[in-house]
């Protein structure tokens, strides 16, 4: 098979059916390799930069989609419900999953330190969290991780892309102190000194 008629089938795989499809479903549907798949797919997603869609990566799989940049154009036209926002509450709650992968819900509740069960529901309804199967805990709690709708809202190809936590300690009160967020600026210290004297 020469390479643009690959590209032509596996466009049309991704535009069909309109979610992520796995390198393998593509490997078995194509009869090639794994590597030889990763290529074709790195020189469509240059083609695609000038274009209105953009072939992403997420997790081990691909998925076709509009340009971010298209947005504010294809969304009054596409869809007129109201686009759902995540609260402060969802927002802390799927950070705490997305760096905890099988969180349980008492873990999540003893970071927040507020009841969780609301915004865990909402999460799930949204699926941007599903159950991870069971904790081997008593009482056998529900655990939770992300899933690739997380991934590919926020823009992630996997959880290694999420930023790195600041490092911490905590203080006599066991209140988290935020090292690296704290650092004096020496321009700043001269000019208090020079204002000082």
């Amino acid at each position: 098979m020469e390479i643009q008629e690959i590209k032509a089938i596996i466009e049309a795989i991704l535009f069909a059916t309109g979610r992520i499809v796995t390198i393998e479903e593509l490997r078995l549907a194509l009869e090639i390799d794994k590597e030889q798949i990763e290529k074709i797919v790195k020189s469509m997603q240059e083609e695609y930069k000038t274009r209105g869609i953009e072939l992403i990566k997420v997790d081990n799989g691909y998925q076709l989609c509009t340009q971010k940049e298209c947005y504010e154009y294809i969304y009054p036209i596409l869809d007129k419900r109201a686009k759902p926002n995540l609260s402060t509450a969802a927002l802390e709650t799927l950070a705490i999953i997305a760096y905890n992968q099988r969180a349980t819900r008492a873990e999540i509740e003893a970071i927040r330190g507020v009841n969780s069960d609301g915004t865990i529901y909402k999460l799930l309804d949204y699926g941007l969290i599903e159950d991870a199967g069971k904790a081997d805990l008593p009482g056998k709690p529900t655990t939770y991780k992300t899933t690739s709708e997380f991934l590919k809202m926020f823009g992630y190809e996997t959880l290694a892309n999420l930023p790195e936590l600041p490092k911490y300690k905590l203080d006599a009160n066991r209140q988290i102190v935020i090292d690296e967020l704290i650092q004096e600026n020496p321009e700043e210290k001269n000019l208090e000194n020079s204002e000082n004297n």
